[in-house]
């Protein structure tokens, strides 16, 4: 049996809404991810989400069944801080506004991770997901940034599943901190290149499949670096979403769940005008555990 994960060395799995939303495993992902047989995929966990460093990342999969360690994980942190790293001087003061773990990675690439400022503005600033984001940390970033401050944010995702619905994420706060400043920032994570760079790298392969659950994100960072992909319906985006999406944001794969990764392919589906949602989830329905190719090999929609 030629099952879709056979067909790639590596798989780059997104987390919120695929792995698990908030503390909540998501049923049966897990055991989908499980080596069978001979099947021999890197697995490499890929998160825009800057809040925590790779090693609390790793503990908390672990403890939700999916084995990793510190050297699986690539997070919109780390490619944040790389991308300072060559833009500035080692020393560089950057003004981080998020969480100790991204100020850790900043430190980690020889900059100096700050706070708050005087008559001296940082170089940099930093921008990453933290629940205790307040309205002085915004201040002091705009401040910086309205006397020319480098501005690099981990990522710009509106919102952040949970085990709730949907909480604002960092792309929202920083949405408020352009609006006050009147910049744009450089962006690491997903759609954009940096994190899926960095994460190819340590896959070690570009013969990998990106799997993740927002067409924003994970899909269109695939489709921007050539790479296939596989949107699972356990988070963000819908199929009602796919059917109006522009060529950029189309998948190679839809599944409900994980458990298409462990099985054939259905057929190729026309993806036209035409196309309603319901024949997608019709097919899905008949086939539980299976994968609907939705983009040609040749990554022409058909």
């Amino acid at each position: 049996m030629n099952r879709l994960r056979d067909q790639y060395d590596a798989l780059l799995l997104d987390l919120d809404g695929t792995l698990y939303r908030g503390p909540e495993v998501i049923e049966g992902a897990p055991k989908a991810l499980a080596p069978e047989g001979d099947s021999a995929q890197r697995l490499v966990y890929v998160t825009n989400n800057a809040a925590r460093g790779p090693g609390a990342v790793a503990h908390h999969l672990d403890e939700l069944g999916y084995p990793a360690t510190a050297d699986d994980v690539v997070t919109s942190a780390q490619a944040a801080a790389r991308m300072l790293s060559v833009r500035l001087s080692p020393g560089d003061k950057v003004l981080v506004v998020g969480t100790d773990d991204l100020a850790a990675e900043v430190k980690a690439v020889g900059l100096d991770p700050i706070r708050r400022f005087g008559d001296v503005p940082p170089s940099a600033v930093v921008q990453g997901h933290s629940p205790t984001t307040a309205w002085p940390d915004l201040a002091e970033a705009a401040y910086a940034l309205r006397v020319g401050a480098l501005w690099i944010a981990a990522n710009t995702d509106r919102t952040l599943p949970n085990e709730r619905g949907l909480a604002p994420g960092n792309g929202s706060m920083v949405a408020a901190l352009a609006t006050a400043s009147d910049r744009e920032p450089l962006v690491a994570g997903k759609p954009y290149a940096p994190l899926m760079e960095d994460a190819i790298e340590r896959a070690g392969t570009r013969r990998a499949l990106v799997v993740g659950d927002r067409l924003d994100t994970d899909i269109e960072g695939a489709n921007g670096l050539g790479l296939d992909s596989l949107l699972v319906l356990t988070g963000v985006s819908t199929l009602d979403e796919v059917i109006g999406a522009p060529a950029a944001r189309i998948p190679t794969y839809i599944a409900a769940t994980l458990d298409a990764l462990n099985d054939v392919v259905l057929n190729d589906v026309v993806l036209a005008e035409a196309a309603e949602p319901a024949d997608i989830a019709e097919l899905l329905r008949q086939h539980p555990g299976r994968a609907v190719r939705v983009r040609a090999a040749d990554s022409e929609i058909r």
